[in-house]
């Protein structure tokens, strides 16, 4: 079947062989986008950057004693509104002799399209980590000194641990650590020894271990000014779709071309009882999230 905008010499590509394999190949590579990190609840239909998702949260309603003769008071059910905008438009573009021969040689394996593919990754990982980093809750500066920087760095988990407890923050979470943290980090016994203390070894979305009810990833899309983040996936969303593929002949050169558009936006979701509801219905959402901690390192010289 040829697709509409397929011209007669490539009528048997299919782009929906390429969709299947940019995601396999894409989510992995993700950190501050992954499901780790952020859900994707809210994805819904996305067509183009400008679409608005909206989230409604159910403001909790109040528990009152029952007694006689006064019985009960019904309550109305009360919502409060969040727009998850997609701001971001990124396109990969590949120009290739024979669409055709590409698939069937599984050409997103290419060296220049695993390249492509990356830097698709990393725009869209760069801008959720900028987004959790801006509504995280700050901590101290942690400020080890020459000889404390892995028992300082795991210390400053624990705490970040003791934060989120006190706000009752569920299990299933999350620690993103810089590079230069995570070379400290596993010098101490709680990661350096798996057997006893978790999981060893790195897998996909830059995980690193587990303790402490955190599971720990590492990235170098690290925001600036920050070397830990720690909080939990329901207060971040990601909402990402690409396009699928075309395939057409490209007017200026003697070749065929395969492109795909990617958009996606994110933001902090905001929680009645944590955040402060304002009198429009909406989040106050100049406050950081009590869901993400952040701390940064003052290293010593």
């Amino acid at each position: 079947m040829a697709f509409s905008y397929q011209h007669a010499g490539t009528d048997t590509f299919v782009p929906e062989i390429f969709d299947a394999e940019l995601i396999v190949q894409f989510d992995p590579l993700l950190v501050w986008a992954s499901r780790l990190v952020s859900n994707r609840k809210y994805e819904g239909e996305i067509r183009k950057k400008g679409d608005v998702v909206h989230i409604n949260s159910l403001l909790r309603p109040s528990v009152g004693d029952y007694k006689l003769p006064d019985g009960m008071t019904a309550q109305r059910p009360e919502t409060v509104d969040q727009k998850l905008p997609i701001t971001q438009a990124k396109y990969l573009q590949v120009l290739v002799e024979d669409a055709e021969k590409v698939q069937l040689t599984g050409g997103l394996d290419s060296p220049i399209n695993q390249q492509m593919i990356r830097s698709l990754a990393r725009e869209a990982d760069t801008f959720m980590g900028g987004i959790i980093a801006q509504g995280a809750t700050a901590l101290p500066v942690i400020k080890p000194t020459t000889g404390s920087i892995p028992q300082s760095l795991y210390s400053a988990i624990l705490d970040m641990m003791l934060s989120l407890d006190d706000n009752d923050i569920p299990t299933g979470r999350y620690v993103v650590v810089s590079s230069r943290v995570k070379r400290y980090l596993v010098e101490h016994p709680s990661i350096a020894n798996a057997a006893a203390y978790g999981e060893g070894g790195v897998t996909a979305n830059g995980v690193v271990a587990r303790l402490a009810g955190f599971t720990v990833a590492s990235t170098t899309a690290m925001p600036t000014g920050v070397d830990i983040v720690a909080g939990h996936s329901e207060f971040a969303t990601y909402a990402s779709q690409f396009t699928g593929f075309r395939e057409g002949q490209s007017e200026k050169f003697r070749a065929d071309y395969i492109d795909t558009l990617h958009l996606y936006g994110g933001k902090i979701v905001r929680f009645p009882g944590m955040d402060t509801k304002k009198t429009d219905n909406t989040f106050d959402e100049t406050k950081p999230t009590k869901g993400i901690v952040k701390a940064a390192v003052e290293w010593p010289a």
